[in-house]
């Protein structure tokens, strides 16, 4: 996941408790922690980058704007793919 090269890496000094650190050690050995750690941060950095966004879009959406999902996507989903059969069997009829 990291993208990081040995040129652009960065050493720093973290607390974490010494139960967290057994844990991490018994999983992926001393000598790959600090790799476990950055693939964690990564992870919880885009999860916490996602609901920024999730909260920056909440009301973006207006039902008014989307009359075709009043019944429902199912519906509008199923509507479109038969439309597209249709479109398909007219196409290779000829």
């Amino acid at each position: 996941m990291s993208t990081s090269t040995p040129a652009t890496v960065r050493r720093t000094h973290i607390v974490i408790p010494q139960q967290l650190a057994t844990e991490i050690d018994s999983l992926v050995g001393k000598r790959g922690r600090s790799a476990f750690l950055t693939q964690a941060a990564e992870k919880e950095l885009m999860r916490l980058r996602q609901i920024k966004a999730i909260k920056a879009a909440t009301g973006t959406w207006k039902d008014k704007d989307h009359p075709e999902l009043k019944q429902g996507a199912a519906k509008w989903v199923n509507k479109l793919r038969r439309e597209d059969d249709q479109r398909f069997k007219r196409a290779t009829a000829r």
